[in-house]
């Protein structure tokens, strides 16, 4: 579940156990900078294997999985 895979990204990254983590924490109160939200979206192509393009800010771990989930279903229309 893409939750799950952000979830553990964020946890290794900020120290944080996973069970901390919820969809509408925020990256900033999470401790995650705009750096470190360049980097944790960079690992987390490469762990979901397809390019995820923010076009817009994310502030909440759910903002990120609505844009990845709206370009999934981009993909078949393109």
């Amino acid at each position: 579940m893409l939750f799950d895979t952000i979830a553990e990204l964020i946890a290794e990254r900020t120290d944080r156990d996973v069970s901390e983590i919820k969809p509408e924490s925020t990256f900033s109160e999470l401790g995650v900078d705009s750096l470190d939200t360049v980097e944790l979206l960079m690992e987390l192509e490469d762990r979901i294997g397809k390019e995820v393009e923010l076009k817009q800010k994310v502030n909440t771990v759910q903002d990120l999985i609505d844009v990845i989930e709206s370009q999934d279903g981009k993909e078949g229309k393109e």
